[in-house]
């Protein structure tokens, strides 16, 4: 006697670019459908407005199901079997859905990572003019980024890249938002708001290059700043400081 064999037969996973970037910044289907209206969709398909609304929103029920997937894109390129989705795919939902607005970072640099920052999310939005939603997801991300490679040795940008599977370029990005809120450096301060998160990037990527230890193995952190040299850093200081001293004094003779 046969056994039973259960089979299922599907399609690869369609994907539109535009359609899904809209959908990443937080546009309603309704919206999005009046942004691509007045881009001239029905113009260049020569289909109807009522069609074009349907696969907006068949495009938009697809990627809230594959949502939860890009929480964790590892599963969603090896572990998962619901969605016949191309490589090159893959790589394109991820990440443009990790993609993150500088001056939404800007706003989060400083805070502390909970869910009352969370709340403040809509001030963010009105501050920036980046919606809501966006601004959620942006946060969920820097959350969900920052809990997974904290405590992980070794380069920050290699352990981001390893289990988000982003590109070298945005996940030193995130690299630098961990860096900053790991070290818990006070970016709220007045004298720093002038600042945008390209010059914090600049900063605390030379900080990460040439202030941490160089070491690698389970013992050495990105996070961990060189205390060598932050006891030269010290001695600088002081060092300083005597120098100011001296040059009152020939200004005073």
């Amino acid at each position: 006697m046969l056994s039973e064999v259960d089979v299922f037969i599907s399609n690869y996973t369609l994907v539109d670019p535009e359609i899904y970037q809209l959908w990443v910044d937080g546009h309603s289907s309704n919206d999005a459908v009046s942004i691509l209206h007045q881009r001239g969709i029905c113009q260049q398909t020569d289909a109807p407005l009522e069609l074009v609304a349907s696969d907006i929103l068949d495009h938009y029920r697809t990627y809230a199901l594959l949502e939860k997937l890009l929480h964790t894109p590892t599963k969603l390129v090896s572990e998962q079997l619901a969605f016949q989705i191309e490589p090159q795919t893959s790589q394109m939902l991820i990440e443009m859905y990790y993609e993150f607005d500088d001056v939404v970072i800007r706003e989060l640099l400083g805070k502390k990572i909970t869910s009352k920052s969370r709340k403040d999310m809509d001030e963010v939005a009105e501050k920036t003019g980046v919606t809501l939603k966006s601004c959620r997801r942006q946060y969920d991300n820097v959350k969900r980024v920052f809990k997974v490679v904290e405590d992980l040795p070794g380069s920050l940008a290699a352990n981001i890249k390893q289990h988000f599977l982003l590109s070298d370029d945005l996940a030193k990005r995130y690299a630098v938002v961990v860096f900053i809120a790991c070290l818990r450096f006070e970016m709220n301060k007045r004298k720093l708001q002038f600042l945008t998160f390209p010059d914090l990037y600049h900063c605390a990527n030379s900080m990460m290059t040439s202030w941490t230890y160089r070491c690698v193995g389970s013992d050495y952190f990105d996070t961990d700043l060189d205390r060598e040299f932050l006891q030269e850093l010290s001695e600088c200081r002081v060092l300083l400081e005597n120098d100011k001293h001296h040059k009152h004094l020939w200004r005073d003779a």
